[in-house]
Parts: C-alpha cells; structure tokens; sequence
C-alpha cells in the first residue's frame, strides 16, 4: 500500500526524470511501469503539468509522435530538445524509434 500522501503524478515524473539522455519512452510504457497500465492518458496529463525538472521532451506517444509539444513554451522546442540529444525527429516524429526507446522496466535488470 502506498503512503497516505501518495500521489500518482509524483511516480510518472520521478520515472521520467529516470529517462536518460538521448532517449525516449511512452506514456503507456510509464502507466505500465507503474502498475496501471491502461492510465497511459492519465500519464500524458501528468506530463503535461510537471515541474522544470522533469524531461518531459523524452515522453512520446507509442507510435514515437510528439503529441506533447503544444504543453511546451513553443511548439517545436520538443523537437528541437530532442534533436540536441542526439534524437532524430522528422515531421514531429522519432525516427527509428526503436533505436531510442527506453523501458522503465530497465530499471529492474
């Protein structure tokens, strides 16, 4: 059981804050991490209000869109965030996204 001042959004941001550079995950990948796996929706609201700390610009759709990149100051910072990482993006999109993707499930091995 989680303590009495658990909070959801606290979870998917510290497991975002454990993506590392150059890298990218997805909101289901973290809702599926956490137990809740059909709360990727629920993620992607956590994201979208996290605090400067958290590199939201790594959390995607599956498909490796950037479906958060209105939450940022401008639109094509995300991309461009990314970029500067080392992750190519074309058309607001991973390319090769397998090449970059990280499970928090890592974690565990």
């Amino acid at each position: 059981m989680k303590p009495e001042r658990y909070s959801f959004f606290q979870d998917v941001w510290d497991v975002a804050r454990l993506i590392p550079k150059g890298r990218v995950t997805s909101y289901g990948s973290i809702a599926e991490y956490l137990g809740a796996k059909k709360s990727a929706r629920m993620v992607g609201y956590a994201m979208n209000g996290c605090p400067a700390d958290v590199p939201a610009h790594r959390v995607l759709n599956r498909n490796g869109l950037l479906t958060g990149k209105h939450h940022f100051p401008e639109p094509e910072m995300m991309g461009k965030l990314l970029e500067k990482e080392g992750v190519e993006v074309k058309d607001d999109k991973v390319v090769g996204l397998a090449k970059y993707f990280w499970h928090p499930k890592e974690l565990e091995e």
